[in-house]
């Protein structure tokens, strides 16, 4: 039905930069929300970003301010930009749209950040 693939994910240097992207198999219009999720091991899966249809984002505490989240709509693209990372951004970063009750996951992406 709907598939998400990821990319962007990877190593990267404390205080740099790095974009995240997800590929969605269907129009973005058909979803209610899009957002960014990550978990680190041993934690809990957390939203970090979120963006309405009506294009407002919201950010968790943790990484407003340094990551910015956007989408096109006409590439049916979802992306995370991430500056001035630091080592507790280290976690597998995922992909999620919904529409009403229907949420859909992507696979994932580890993004590690060295000190």
């Amino acid at each position: 039905q709907v598939q998400l693939e990821e990319s962007g994910g990877g190593l990267v240097q404390a205080g740099g930069s790095l974009r995240l992207s997800c590929a969605a198999s269907r129009s973005l219009f058909s979803f209610n929300a899009i957002a960014w999720y990550r978990q680190a091991p041993g934690q809990e899966r957390d939203m970090v970003a979120s963006i309405t249809s009506g294009g407002i984002p919201k950010y968790a505490d943790s990484v407003k301010g340094r990551f910015t989240i956007s989408r096109d709509n006409g590439k049916n693209m979802v992306y995370l930009q991430m500056n001035s990372l630091k080592p507790d951004d280290t976690a597998i970063y995922y992909c999620n749209l919904r529409r009403s009750a229907l949420v859909y996951w992507g696979q994932g992406t580890q993004v590690t950040v060295s000190s």
